[in-house]
């Protein structure tokens, strides 16, 4: 029995909700802060819960974009079998996240042992948020923002949604990897944005159910993953609101400080033998 408290599940519910959008990794602030806790981050229903509990945010980008969603769903199911509206932006933009869902659909499932086992490590953790911040970088210098949504095509939504797999490894980010990829695509940031909250449903969702075996069999508490969701979903929603208001205006780079120094810290802790990688 893996023992999370009501006011444990409320937190990391809000680290859940505040992190999984923005470009800070979701999974590396939940690692620090289950260890913090005093929880085992690499028990399976530790690892279960977060999984889990990613479905509030995941159902908050649903909400949020539901009128989005009808449409593009819509559009989808009467392409297939009316050749007229195969060729609205719609019917090929649910294509593009379905290709672009597949690449971590089989990394996900065929390293899901790595992830919830070696890779849980804040070495891991502190070592990947530095890294990827020279990437979110570049990715900055090099971003021309010359595309609007609506020129999306499915190379951008393949090679977007390759490079969601590296965000697998904690402390890197999928949004971070999403938005970083659209903006070397010459995506504009909002584009680059709004593909990654799509592209999100599919991947959080399947590893939410996914891992949802393994709460039960770790008889991880029903009400703390409730109350977990619940939260995250609350959190996730104004976070998704607030971050699109932000890249509209500003850049993604603005998070890297943060994440060099979160990293930092983590680094020296670790060297220095104040803290455990587990």
């Amino acid at each position: 029995m893996v023992d999370i408290s009501l006011a444990q599940a409320a937190l990391l519910g809000v680290v859940e909700g505040l992190t999984e959008f923005l470009p800070v990794s979701s999974t590396g602030h939940l690692t620090i802060v289950e260890k913090m806790l005093g929880l085992p981050i690499d028990d399976d229903g530790v690892t279960a819960f977060t999984a889990i509990i990613q479905v509030g945010a995941i159902a908050a980008v649903i909400v949020y974009f539901l009128k989005d969603i009808l449409r593009i769903v819509s559009a989808w199911g009467r392409g297939l079998v009316r050749a007229e509206v195969r060729g609205t932006f719609d019917y090929r933009f649910a294509w593009f996240v379905i290709w672009g869902s597949l690449p971590i659909a089989v990394v996900g499932f065929l390293a899901r042992d790595l992830i919830s086992g070696p890779l849980r490590s804040l070495w891991v953790v502190g070592i990947a948020l530095i890294a990827w911040s020279a990437v979110m970088l570049y990715a900055e210098k090099r971003a021309t923002q010359t595309r609007g949504e609506r020129t999306t095509n499915i190379t951008d939504a393949l090679v977007i949604g390759a490079v969601q797999c590296i965000a697998l490894v904690p402390g890197i980010s999928r949004s971070g990897a999403t938005i970083s990829a659209g903006l070397l695509r010459g995506l504009d940031r909002v584009a680059a944005t709004r593909l990654s909250f799509f592209l999100s449903i599919p991947a959080l969702v399947g590893a939410g159910l996914f891992e949802l075996k393994d709460a039960v069999g770790q008889h991880v508490s029903v009400s703390a993953l409730i109350v977990g969701t619940v939260v995250s979903f609350v959190v996730a929603y104004a976070s998704i609101a607030w971050l699109l208001r932000f890249v509209a205006h500003h850049s993604i780079a603005a998070f890297v400080p943060y994440r060099v120094v979160l990293g930092g810290a983590l680094v020296i802790l670790l060297a220095a033998g104040v803290i455990t990688a587990t």
